[in-house]
């Protein structure tokens, strides 16, 4: 069970890298831009989405009896990732 939280805990944080590269993406884009600004932080929420789904298949299909604590840890790391980037910017600024 434990192995299933570390997994779940390591896809989790998978998950939060396209979030955090779809707002490097603003960053770079320019106002006449084709992707523009709300089209990367969507591709990266996509991207996240897919990383996520695809990693609590996997687990289902594998070992379905340790696929509630991965993909309650899975999301725990989504959330705790999102809110700690959130309370650094703040703090930054």
């Amino acid at each position: 069970m434990v192995l299933a939280i570390v997994l779940g805990a390591l896809s989790g944080v998978l998950g939060v890298l396209p979030l955090f590269l779809g707002l490097r993406m603003t960053r770079r884009v320019t106002d006449t831009s084709n992707l523009g600004h709300a089209g990367a932080l969507m591709l990266g929420v996509l991207l996240s989405f897919v990383i996520l789904f695809l990693g609590a298949i996997a687990c289902v299909v594998l070992v379905r009896d340790l696929a509630v604590p991965f993909v309650l840890a899975e999301a725990a790391v989504l959330v705790a990732c999102a809110i700690g980037y959130g309370v650094y910017t703040f703090v930054r600024k």
